[in-house]
């Protein structure tokens, strides 16, 4: 049966066993109707569960599973009431929540609670075929990485150029009143920038954007609107991208006070997180679990994220 909680102890109570935690994740991962993730059948029919058993068989393909295969759940040694918790912290924590943190509050090791956070920050990315922003949308790019200052000597880039050298760039479009979205770019210049800008807004929406020369061309197919920034000028009438920078301080408020350093090959898991948050803002708590536990298909092996 579907359970619905408001807080923590609530989702304790509503999961009191092993059991009524998997009986959750079927009733969402089935709420379409059953279906095999091994070969694809939908057949309801066609699919069956072995008396007294979680184990579940497919007429089809003839193979038995569980309702964890083909999920970030799949070949877990964690029970499920565990992958709650740390749902609920990793969905509730507006600046995320360490591995290390996570390890003592579960009682598992710093490893285990690392691999548990990246299969959630798997969960939470965004699918590429969403529909594209429009109305107005702030965009804007930004460098996320430590201080030169702060690192070893034998690590500073130094000399003219310096500036964001060994940073990690994001770029992110916040929509007013709607969703955010933000990713790892490879640079700055306009034909990075524009063919994203293409695939996440909707053509003849509202744009705004500082006054960097990579969004130059972006004045053909949408109403671009400019802040010269370096000029003092970040409000002009309805043109601001405020609420894109503050989307970028809550992130760096992230890096430094709950990661302290976050690997550039793993930036973009770490924004599908605080976006996939944003984006289920007005939800309360526990709409934002089930929310998470709606979207866990595709696992994710540990061979494969240390890759």
């Amino acid at each position: 049966m579907f359970q619905t909680f408001q807080t923590l102890p609530q989702m304790f109570a509503a999961f009191p066993t092993e059991q009524s935690a998997i009986d959750h994740l079927t009733a969402i991962r089935w709420a379409n109707g059953k279906f095999c993730p091994l070969c694809g059948n939908a057949d309801e029919k066609k699919i069956g569960t072995l008396t007294g058993t979680n184990t579940h068989k497919c007429y089809s393909c003839r193979k038995r599973f569980s309702i964890k295969v083909g999920t970030i759940f799949q070949d877990t040694k964690l029970p499920l009431r565990t992958w709650y918790a740390a749902i609920w912290m990793i969905t509730n924590h507006p600046k995320g929540i360490a591995s290390t943190t996570l390890a003592t509050d579960l009682g598992i090791t710093q490893k285990s609670a690392w691999f548990v956070l990246h299969r959630l920050r798997h969960a939470a990315r965004t699918d590429s075929f969403n529909a594209p922003l429009s109305g107005e949308v702030e965009i804007d790019e930004t460098f996320v990485g430590g201080k030169e200052g702060n690192k070893p000597a034998h690590k500073r880039v130094l000399g003219p150029g310096h500036h964001g050298a060994s940073k990690t760039i994001v770029m992110g479009f916040k929509q007013r009143d709607g969703d955010v979205r933000a990713g790892v770019i490879d640079n700055t210049r306009a034909g990075t920038l524009r063919p994203i800008v293409e695939r996440n807004v909707a053509k003849g929406s509202t744009v705004y954007t500082d006054e960097h020369q990579g969004y130059n061309d972006l004045r053909h197919d949408y109403d671009h609107q400019r802040l010269g920034h370096r000029k003092g000028e970040y409000v002009r009438g309805k043109a601001t991208t405020n609420g894109i920078e503050s989307v970028w301080a809550l992130f760096k408020r992230q890096y430094v006070g709950t990661h302290h350093w976050i690997s550039p090959k793993h930036m973009d898991a770490y924004l599908n997180e605080m976006t996939f948050r944003l984006n289920r803002r007005d939800l309360d708590k526990g709409q934002r679990v089930n929310g998470l536990l709606a979207q866990i298909d595709g696992p994710l092996p540990y061979k494969a994220l240390i890759a």
